[in-house]
């Protein structure tokens, strides 16, 4: 892909917390005054109530201060709350790959740091035998993982950073959100045998609030 320097976030599942981290990283490094654009292959489940929410594609376009379109951050958008593959069936089309690279190649020219998110988890397929995993892998960019800090972190977090280096791809760091404001014993463990376990770097990221960029706190890959 291009030699644009470039971020992908995934997650451990769906609801995880993807959109917020990828957005988080966007507006740290718009903020650095960084050239940012952001990319993420499928949005689904638009026809689903968000409570003021903005679909995922404007919250990180908004984050990164781009001027991208919706079809130039997200390149397929359905109704739906499916897996892209079976979304994509539903609206009688099938996701291209070679469509998906050349977005992301179009999304980073002229752009310093391309930030990724991908969709659902990172076994997820994105079309019929090519998976989010495969697009990662054809970017060429390191991972950050999203992952709720309680029960259930170790193990899931551990499978997504396994699953992403048996593929070839570099783990930049895990994210525990949204990580809470007293954390207990679990959080606390969680973190630290992830960590351990997994020889990666975690962090973690307090729940924010999505309509006041200015108050969230700086998240590095």
């Amino acid at each position: 892909m291009s030699g644009t320097e470039g971020i992908f976030v995934t997650g451990t599942g769906t609801e995880v917390g993807k959109t917020v981290v990828a957005a988080a990283i966007a507006r740290t490094l718009a903020a650095e005054g960084r050239r940012v654009a952001v990319f993420k292959p499928a949005v689904t489940g638009l026809d689903e109530p968000t409570d003021g929410q903005p679909p995922d594609y404007e919250l990180l376009r908004s984050a990164a201060g781009s001027r991208q379109s919706d079809e130039e951050v997200s390149p397929y958008r359905y109704g739906p709350p499916a897996s892209p593959h079976l979304a994509a069936a539903m609206a009688g089309e099938e996701i291209e790959p070679a469509r998906l690279r050349a977005a992301a190649q179009a999304a980073a020219e002229g752009a310093e740091v391309l930030v990724c998110e991908g969709v659902g988890g990172l076994l997820v397929p994105l079309a019929p035998g090519y998976l989010v995993r495969d697009l990662a892998r054809d970017l060429g960019h390191p991972l950050v993982v999203a992952a709720p800090p309680g029960l259930g972190a170790i193990n899931h977090a551990l499978l997504t950073v396994e699953s992403a280096r048996a593929a070839g791809l570099r783990v930049a760091m895990v994210v525990l959100t949204p990580w809470p404001d007293e954390p207990g014993e679990i959080e606390r463990s969680n973190r630290e045998t992830i960590a351990e376990l997994g020889e990666v770097r975690v962090e973690t990221l307090p729940r924010i609030d999505l309509t006041a960029a200015a108050t969230w706190p700086a998240l590095r890959p």
